[in-house]
């Protein structure tokens, strides 16, 4: 993983509160978005987030190629 599980966790929980305040914001410029379509954009940027997290790094490190080799 990317970043810790306890970090992700925490990146998720900031993320709840951004995507409710997007949507506020949409509405200053008169784009409104229903709860199902808020709920659809938060579950896609989390999902987002989530692979970015397990998806495997392409950069090795000194210490990993050491461990392989």
């Amino acid at each position: 993983m990317r970043i810790s599980k306890g970090a992700l966790l925490v990146v998720i929980a900031v993320l709840i509160p951004f995507v409710v305040e997007f949507r506020t914001a949409l509405s200053w410029f008169g784009i409104t978005l229903s709860a199902l379509e808020t709920a659809v954009l938060g579950i896609a940027v989390v999902l987002a987030v989530l692979l970015w997290a397990v998806w495997p790094s392409t950069e090795t490190t000194e210490s990993e190629s050491v461990r392989s080799g």
